[in-house]
């Protein structure tokens, strides 16, 4: 599926990749065409216009200033002049006629030169007696020749011709000078720079002078560059060529009458990119249509190939979920076989698991055995000595008490057969055991139980106050003098029960309270050996590892043991559970529930 996928992306990007090039190929063809198109109209345009500047240029020569002579004033050459120019003046800014001296012979409209204007020294005029059998258009310049005190000044190109004048029959030469306005040229170049794609068009002579550019003031102060030398002498035609960093092509139309050349530049980075939106669009949503008839065939292809192993994942989940689902079995050879085999390996698990259940409760229940037959008789000795010595004494209150007392210790303590009894249960064990040493002990120690009677009727472990009670005694108070103190405690604690004996008897440092519960090997002086890490071990067996002792001492101020249970409703059947080995938690309902087969899961 892997190479599948892999082939149809590499294809449907491949052939993404060849239309859009062919398609950029075609968009920029068409560009060119257009811009060429356009620049064939504008030349016509400029060349119609310019046509026009020379019909003026003839009309002023022939029919006002050949046919008359100008030894005398002749008003009729100046009123045709103003007709002239009456009838073309949104074109022209001025008509003069200068001599071979460059002296003004009249101009129109009617206006005074500039002092100290030396008009032979001007380009126009130098071109114009050269060159005595052509016109000559000049590049834009500001008009400066004469003041018709407005103080305005005006941007034109000047169309300068040699005239033959008759001055009382003598013919001489002189210039016929006619300044169009530069604003109409400039109007019709701005009229096709209004492209947003960066592609644009300038106008400038054969040698490279620019005549109209749209950047004209940024290439005056030098913020911009232009390639308009090398491209001036460009022949018509389209051409490639590097300029400033970047490609580009230059589309060049030559202006008939003036050797002026029109040039469009075509930007590769933006121009022929822009064109190319709609066409990447296009291009982008059939590669998304492709990839979606793709994910269609690989979904149809994987789904039936993938199905049956789907759902004999399903099954297996299930079963890991605690759940006794069907092994999925289906599909091709393999993944039949592979089902065979996954439900026979859970079969023999679950075989594996009830054995082993079996087995750890049962060690189990050998461990709680052990560790409850390890109570010393010592104390039953020293009781029945008791005893007999009260007999003896005629003290039989006292001896019919330590029995009765004597009697429910060990009910207690046999309870049946059974592990597990109630806190009230355990109290009681407690009190007649604390009876029976108060005894031995002539009173030399007060007991004192505060224990919260909500508690009494939930599940713990038997005969885990004894052992405490028994080191209380034997390490606390036993060698004080009517002062000793031992306090038996019970309360709730989010959810746990603690219970907790305390003395304030000689106490221990902090290093010998660490060991009490784990150093098992301890060497003890007094009392029935048990110890506290028997009582740790039997907790941590039935309620689990987070639940035993805590053991707080200091010297001289006494030792406080606690111990932590969970709250457990003592019932029937929570107390085989417990006893079956299995490990709960509580919940907000005081109910049990399961969560492993054994307490070593």
């Amino acid at each position: 599926m892997a190479a599948f996928s892999l082939i149809s992306i590499f294809i449907m990007l491949a052939m993404g990749f060849v239309m859009y090039n062919q398609f950029l190929f075609v968009t920029r063809e068409e560009n060119v065409q257009n811009t060429q198109k356009l620049i064939e109209q504008t030349g016509k345009s400029l060349e119609d216009y310019l046509v026009s500047m020379r019909q003026i240029s003839d009309t002023a020569y022939y029919n006002a200033i050949k046919e008359s002579d100008f030894s005398r004033e002749n008003p009729d050459i100046q009123v045709k002049l103003n007709l002239l120019y009456e009838a073309n003046k949104d074109k022209l800014r001025s008509i003069a006629l200068y001599n071979n001296y460059g002296s003004l012979m009249m101009a129109e409209p009617v206006a005074n030169q500039k002092e100290n204007v030396d008009v032979t020294s001007q380009s126009w005029f130098e071109q114009a007696m050269n060159k005595k059998e052509n016109m000559h258009f000049s590049t834009p310049h500001i008009q400066n020749l004469f003041d018709d005190g407005t103080q305005h000044y005006y941007w034109v190109i000047s169309l300068s011709r040699a005239v033959e004048i008759t001055t009382s029959g003598v013919v001489q030469t002189g210039v016929l000078l006619v300044d169009m306005d530069f604003s109409s040229i400039s109007w019709m170049m701005k009229q096709i720079n209004d492209s947003q794609n960066g592609q644009y068009y300038y106008l400038c002579d054969s040698s490279g002078e620019i005549i109209y550019h749209p950047r004209q003031i940024q290439i005056s102060e030098g913020i911009y560059k232009e390639n308009a030398v090398v491209n001036g002498g460009y022949e018509e035609g389209v051409y490639d060529e590097i300029f400033d960093g970047g490609r580009r092509k230059v589309v060049v139309d030559t202006i008939s009458y003036t050797g002026w050349k029109l040039i469009g530049v075509i930007p590769y980075e933006s121009s022929f990119t822009h064109g190319m939106i709609n066409i990447q669009y296009f291009v982008v949503l059939l590669m998304l249509l492709t990839f979606m008839m793709i994910v269609v065939v690989n979904r149809i292809v994987s789904v039936r190939i993938s199905r049956p192993i789907m759902k004999l994942n399903d099954s297996v989940k299930e079963y890991e979920a605690g759940e006794k689902p069907e092994i999925y079995i289906g599909g091709s050879l393999e993944i039949r076989h592979l089902g065979y085999s996954i439900q026979k390996s859970y079969e023999q698990i679950d075989t594996l698991m009830k054995e082993i259940v079996i087995e750890q409760n049962e060690r189990r229940k050998s461990e709680l055995d052990a560790l409850q037959s390890q109570i010393n008789p010592h104390f039953l000795y020293n009781a029945l000595d008791s005893i007999i010595w009260m007999i003896e004494g005629e003290r039989n209150d006292e001896a019919s008490f330590m029995i009765s007392q004597l009697a429910k210790l060990f009910r207690i303590s046999l309870s049946k057969g059974r592990t597990v009894i109630t806190v009230r249960e355990e109290l009681q064990h407690a009190r007649s055991y604390m009876n029976i040493q108060k005894i031995r002990y002539k009173n030399t120690f007060s007991v004192d139980f505060q224990v919260d009677p909500s508690i009494e009727d939930c599940c713990t472990v038997k005969l885990i106050l004894q052992p405490i009670l028994e080191n209380a005694i034997n390490y606390g108070v036993s060698s004080m003098d009517d002062c000793g103190e031992i306090i038996v405690s019970g309360k709730r604690d989010n959810g746990n029960i603690i219970l907790a004996v305390e003395d304030n008897g000689l106490g221990m440092s902090e290093e010998e309270a660490a060991l009490v519960l784990t150093d098992s090997n301890r060497v003890h002086k007094k009392g029935s050996g048990v110890g506290l890490v028997n009582v740790n071990n039997r907790i941590k067996i039935l309620f689990g590892k987070e639940y035993g002792l805590t053991v707080e001492s200091e010297p001289d101020e006494g030792t406080r043991v606690s111990i932590c249970i969970p709250e457990v409703p003592y019932t029937e059947e929570n107390r085989k559970k417990l006893e079956e080995g299995n490990i709960f938690s509580i919940e907000d309902t005081g109910e049990i529930k399961r969560q492993g087969d054994s307490h070593e899961k």
